[in-house]
């Protein structure tokens, strides 16, 4: 049987922790785009990661088989 093809696109953004759960980073050109109106907070939370919703696991699996 032949073997699955990673979506290099999904693995360049998205990293599995040590307890499976996927992280990725935070939507960064809404940190760039009109920040008068966002707060300094706002702003630096956009430079962390987060992990993704509970519903996207079984997509993403699929995606990055051998992560």
């Amino acid at each position: 049987m032949p073997k699955i093809r990673t979506r290099k696109s999904v693995a360049k953004r998205v990293k599995k922790t040590g307890t499976g759960k996927f992280l990725r980073m935070k939507m960064f050109s809404g940190c760039t785009h009109i920040r008068s109106n966002k707060s300094k907070k706002r702003v630096r939370s956009f430079r962390k990661s987060t992990v993704t919703h509970h519903t996207d696991h079984k997509r993403i699996c699929k995606l990055i088989p051998y992560a």
